[in-house]
């Protein structure tokens, strides 16, 4: 059974950082893409970033471009999203996801997930 468990979600001022890490179990995703998503209420839910399976390929949304950076540690099945400079409307639930399939690419920000984990709430106070 694939289970994809995120951590590190808080309150934290604006300005501020955090690093919100997904542990994968059930399978490797060594060889999948793997990202994070984020929702707010009554919205639909949205890329935050995405990295491929060697890490060489990133994408990131226009919004975070230059404050958030994505990683992963393939030996421990893990992917992070660092979160510098949190503005209050990073403020969401933060979903790690992962790709079923094994070196799928995806055209830039298209990235389909088939795995999601229950999310981690990101609170950023004004």
């Amino acid at each position: 059974q694939v289970q994809l468990v995120e951590s590190g979600g808080t309150l934290v001022q604006a300005g501020g950082s955090l690093r919100l890490s997904c542990a994968a179990s059930g399978r490797p995703f060594s060889a999948s893409y793997m990202g994070w998503f984020r929702q707010v209420p009554e919205k639909e839910r949205e890329i935050v970033a995405a990295i491929r399976w060697d890490g060489r390929t990133t994408y990131y949304a226009d919004s975070v471009k230059g404050r958030f950076a994505i990683s992963r540690d393939n030996a421990k099945n893990k992917v992070y999203l660092q979160m510098n400079n949190l503005k209050p409307e990073d403020t969401a639930v933060y979903y790690c996801a992962a790709d079923s399939q094994m070196y799928r690419t995806y055209p830039t920000g298209q990235f389909e997930p088939d795995y999601w984990g229950q999310g981690t709430q990101v609170t950023v106070s004004s």
